[in-house]
């Protein structure tokens, strides 16, 4: 038998043009998505699967022919399905009925538990205890070597770090050398997220956005989920961003037509989503500003978000997307929450940040890109939250 939401609409009277409505609403539609019945004075309405905007269509099409402008009860309807914030999508439509029922696995919770819980990082000894970044350091912009200048940081003082390091493709940044021994470059950039993990706020996040060297066969996403995880961080999701740039030289490092030796080809890069010390980030609620559409959509873990295209107009040769950073601060942070970029370039992730009403503290090595960085704040009003 067929499960639904029911909705209960009281009619002031009964009106034979509303229960011609109800039939067409019901020839309309399928009875395992939406049925409608009239009942007294009421309207009774079972709820399951629903294209809400067909249905809003349809709804007008029909109080137009039945001239059910004025007290009409269909207002109401649509009022209280759209109240529904609970729901899933199934092929493009809402789904009321059983979208959380789990599949197949039952006690799941107990199980997770029994198999050992992210183990990996159970036997940290991370301070529980949050710290204040110094004002002297909130909403700053600041020319420096990351891995000298977080020492100068209290321990768990950063609520958020979004970033994306050098690529070590042998790109043109501004005062850095892109393309160096690839044990060097791990040396360095471990040296930088070990400051990282320890001025991040017990249960903070760090989202790190990084591409694989395919043509070395260095999986750097592995090797920096396996550097996080060795130092007790818990793993918890990898983000494709699928940025749709083809191009077609399909034999630049390998076989044409030949099983010999084969060049695969990728339109993405990750985000690798790393959780300290607890899956829970604390933060009043009234601080969150992601929509119930953003949720539902970027909670899967797949981001089709076109590149950058005016990487030319701030001379920088790998910038990601303001998009992207949008996604990243809404879903993994609370407005006035602190966010970090050690490597913020010409300042996309601070710029948003401050859009998105979060406080802010970026750092690059680059003098020129910290100028453009502070420049791009001009004009962006940072609204304090109480």
């Amino acid at each position: 038998m067929l499960q639904y939401k029911k909705i209960e609409i009281e009619l002031n009277e009964g009106n034979e043009d509303i229960t011609k409505a109800v039939l067409e609403l019901n020839n309309a539609f399928p009875k395992e998505e939406i049925l409608l019945d009239v009942d007294k004075n009421k309207i009774i309405v079972n709820l399951r699967l629903l294209d809400l905007e067909k249905f809003k269509e349809k709804l007008n099409e029909i109080t137009e022919k039945h001239n059910l402008s004025f007290q009409n009860p269909f207002t109401q309807i649509i009022y209280e399905i759209e109240s529904i914030k609970s729901y899933g999508i199934k092929s493009g439509k809402r789904l009321y009925v059983d979208y959380d029922k789990e599949r197949k696995v039952k006690n799941r919770k107990q199980k997770i538990e029994d198999r050992g819980k992210y183990f990996y990082a159970r036997d940290n000894n991370f301070s529980k205890i949050n710290n204040e970044l110094p004002k002297d350091f909130e909403n700053k912009i600041i020319c420096a070597d990351s891995e000298e200048f977080l020492k100068r940081l209290p321990d768990n003082c950063i609520d958020l770090i979004f970033t994306s390091p050098p690529y070590n493709f042998g790109l043109d940044y501004e005062n850095h050398k892109d393309g160096i021994n690839w044990n060097a470059y791990f040396d360095k950039l471990f040296g930088i997220f070990k400051e990282c993990i320890r001025i991040l706020k017990y249960g903070g996040r760090i989202i790190v956005n990084v591409q694989p060297l395919f043509s070395d066969y260095i999986p750097i996403h592995h090797i920096i989920s396996n550097f996080f995880m060795e130092n007790k961080m818990i793993w918890r999701a990898e983000i494709l961003w699928d940025k749709h740039n083809y191009n077609a030289k399909y034999t630049a490092w390998g076989s044409w037509k030949s099983p010999s030796n084969p060049y695969l080809k990728y339109t993405w890069e990750f985000l690798e989503v790393f959780s300290k010390g607890d899956l829970k980030h604390e933060g009043d609620s009234k601080n969150a500003d992601i929509t119930d559409e953003e949720f539902k959509k970027w909670v899967y873990a797949k981001w089709d978000i076109s590149p950058e295209r005016n990487m030319k107009e701030f001379g920088h040769p790998a910038m990601f997307p303001e998009e992207l950073v949008k996604r990243v601060l809404k879903l993994f942070s609370f407005e006035n929450d602190i966010v970090l970029d050690p490597f913020n370039g010409v300042g996309t992730t601070t710029k948003v940040a401050k859009q998105l009403n979060r406080r802010f503290l970026g750092i690059d090595i680059s003098e020129e890109y910290t100028k453009k960085a502070i420049e791009r704040l001009k004009g962006i009003s940072y609204q304090k939250k109480l």
